[in-house]
């Protein structure tokens, strides 16, 4: 007796971001919460549900508590801020691990953000009932030593979660080609191994992960489609005007407009692919500090499933579009769409600065059952399966991360003092000049 077919719906969330919703654990949460909120009506009753969120939707936790930090307005001035305010956590990890000051500000806080990141993901799995994507966010490689998470070196990758409705955890897997912006020159990310990326057999489709960039590489298509994998998960944050020139391309081509390039991700992959079914892409938008995000989130599928021929803006329709959020203006001629995309930018100061388009959307698929095996774990991620069922804790705070709330005040009166002394040391030298 053959077993039955796999029904479940697919949810694509398409929030908007800013620096506010990461400055507390509470705004975190809320601004999570709202997304699991905004898939809520979507939800099927009766099949499994499998809820993807966005790319990196865990980076901007190094904000917390910086305050200074997001008000300052530009990413690189609060990075330089946030540096200052950590360091006497972040600057024993820059000297004895030999990382940049961006990966040790991370670091030093990467123990407490990845605890409230999965315990937040663990929660709303839970409450809602659902296979969560979490999206990605950096996360050092752990390992555990008897009950206790501790880091196994300076490594910080883009790494995407999936949890079971109970919350225990399914998969972890971390982006293998990162963008300038994650390199050395941005937020100094670790690529991942392309081996690493497993696909998993779960009610809600053969899991596997290609966040953002990986979707477009051919070698990360091949290597999933090679273990099995029926359901595509691009987790995205796209950090440029979506009706803009593509950012990534080949050296000596033209850029494009980036929404045609975009059609070499999910949508190819399902449409070309004998082997993989489904894509869900969702897409963060908002300004973030002085930086922009937008797009348009997808879920994409063989062309006979899909109601009508649609596509992204600036692109022709076509078949194997499930479901697609529009973009914040739609049918106009390119110019003027190109015109839209610069006015939502960051520091356009135009009216429509910042107005992007949020929702969610969903798809109801179908699969045979499944013939793959579960792959064992990771060293990782069996460290973090037992701090999400509550065998193992992070390791304590080093006690001079106690000290960083009060050490930029400590700084600011010591060059106030220190001025103070080289202004009455210049003083007294100019008077015994004058003698």
């Amino acid at each position: 007796m053959s077993s039955p077919d796999r029904q479940f719906r697919a949810i694509a969330v398409q929030p908007k971001w800013s620096a506010a919703d990461f400055l507390t654990a509470g705004r975190f949460r809320a601004w999570m919460t709202g997304q699991l909120e905004a898939a809520r009506p979507h939800l099927h009753p009766e099949t499994p549900n499998l809820v993807v969120l966005t790319e990196l939707n865990g980076l901007p936790l190094v904000l917390r508590g910086g305050w200074l930090a997001a008000a300052s307005g530009k990413f690189e001035w609060a990075a330089a801020l946030l540096f200052l305010h950590h360091l006497p956590t972040a600057w024993p990890i820059l000297r004895r691990e030999h990382v940049s000051p961006i990966r040790a500000l991370q670091l030093s806080r990467a123990d407490e953000n990845a605890a409230l990141y999965l315990n937040v993901c663990l929660e709303l799995a839970r409450e809602y009932g659902v296979y969560l994507v979490c999206g990605s966010t950096p996360m050092p490689r752990y390992r555990l030593d008897g009950s206790t998470l501790r880091r196994t070196g300076p490594e910080l990758d883009n790494q995407t979660l999936i949890l079971a409705p109970d919350g225990s955890l399914i998969s972890a897997a971390s982006k293998v080609y990162l963008t300038p912006e994650e390199e050395a020159g941005g937020v100094n990310l670790t690529p991942g191994e392309l081996s690493g990326l497993r696909v998993f057999p779960t009610p809600v489709g053969d899991l596997g992960v290609a966040i953002s960039l990986d979707a477009f590489r051919p070698e990360v298509i091949a290597h999933l489609e090679a273990q099995g994998c029926t359901v595509l998960l691009q987790p995205d944050a796209n950090g440029s005007p979506w009706t803009g020139k593509e950012g990534i391309y080949p050296e000596g081509q033209t850029p494009r407009d980036q929404p045609l390039a975009w059609l070499e991700s999910s949508w190819q992959v399902t449409a070309t692919s004998g082997q993989i079914r489904y894509a869900v892409n969702p897409m963060v938008v908002g300004n973030l500090l002085d930086l922009s995000f937008d797009g348009q989130s997808a879920i994409t599928g063989p062309a006979n499933e899909g109601l009508e021929p649609r596509s992204y803006v600036m692109t022709a329709p076509r078949p194997g579009f499930l479901a697609l959020l529009p973009w914040v203006q739609e049918e106009s001629a390119p110019d003027a769409l190109r015109e839209a995309g610069m006015e939502l930018k960051a520091g356009s100061r135009h009216p429509r600065e910042n107005a992007y388009r949020t929702g969610a959307l969903h798809a109801d698929l179908r699969l045979p059952a499944s013939v793959l095996a579960v792959p064992g774990p990771s060293e990782h991620e069996r460290a973090l399966a037992a701090f999400l069922n509550g065998s193992a804790r992070f390791a304590r705070p080093a006690a001079g991360s106690r000290a960083a709330g009060w050490w930029p005040l400590a700084l600011a009166g010591a060059l106030v003092l220190g001025r103070r002394w080289l202004k009455t040391r210049r003083n007294r030298v100019d008077r015994s000049k004058t003698r």
